[in-house]
């Protein structure tokens, strides 16, 4: 022990730090503790003091946001799923947009594919149907004219009354053609063209005798005109599916409210 401590002695004499020059940096300031513990208080004073004068509104909004931050990054396997099939649907429809411009890989067709479209649209089927109305002298054809007619009237009324609910936007930035604001089909949710398509094959399929031929070619176009509608970028994929099960729904509405022969009869008498 005698012989260690003059050895530890020596070691302090020659350390560089503990010489007199060198003794501030080895001691904290007091200035500076007191300066910083004091910015402290008075930090902690001012913030106390504004916690007490802020409203309960404020408070419970401070209080609330951790919460409303954990729900945005946990959310449900509902919002997932759904934000991930939605993710899906826009990345396909973008996809099998080729004719959306002349630009695009089938920008050629545009024209084509348009004129497919056209045959699916209300104002033709609805100036068809009042022409064939007006020439027909049979009572079993003026009745299914006559349905054909309401049928066509009720598409385009719930068609453009859901499109306004939903307002959902199409893929790509193509403005509506004239026809297509005479019929009110300006927004992408559900598809119009599709609706109509396949409750016109529908109400064929079960109102006239048709061969098999024609009736196979009926639903191709159906799909054709449905799908059309993706392809010029109006639509995406899962308007075009709704518009198709919309179609359905309003062709079984037609057959519930079917009119008669002679209700028929009297709104022709009367037009």
């Amino acid at each position: 022990m005698p012989a260690s401590q003059p050895r530890s002695r020596a070691r302090d004499r020659n350390n560089v730090l503990n010489r007199a020059e060198f003794l501030s940096l080895n001691q904290p300031l007091k200035g500076n503790q007191e300066s910083r513990s004091s910015g402290r208080k008075q930090s902690g004073q001012a913030g106390a003091a504004g916690a007490q004068n802020s409203n309960p509104k404020e408070r419970r909004q401070s209080q609330q946001l951790p919460e409303e931050d954990c729900m945005q990054l946990n959310p449900s396997f509902k919002g997932i799923a759904f934000n991930s099939l939605l993710a899906i649907d826009i990345c396909m429809s973008k996809r099998l947009g080729v004719c959306a411009n002349r630009a695009s890989s089938w920008g050629g067709a545009r024209s084509m594919i348009n004129l497919l479209g056209i045959t699916g649209h209300g104002i033709p089927w609805i100036a068809g149907t009042l022409i064939c109305l007006v020439k027909s002298s049979t009572l079993a054809g003026q009745e299914v004219l006559m349905n054909l007619l309401l049928a066509l009237l009720l598409d385009i009324m719930i068609v453009a009354g859901l499109q306004k609910l939903a307002k959902r936007k199409g893929p790509y930035d193509v403005t509506p053609g004239l026809l297509d604001y005479l019929t009110m089909d300006t927004y992408a949710f559900p598809a119009g063209h599709a609706s109509r398509a396949a409750m016109l094959s529908k109400f064929f399929l079960n109102h006239l005798v048709l061969a098999i031929p024609l009736r196979i070619l009926l639903v191709i176009w159906a799909l054709c005109v449905g799908f059309s509608r993706v392809m010029i970028g109006r639509h995406h994929i899962t308007d075009v599916l709704s518009g198709f099960v919309f179609g359905y729904l309003q062709f079984r509405l037609v057959e519930l409210i079917w009119m008669s022969s002679n209700t028929c009869q009297m709104l022709i008498s009367i037009w």
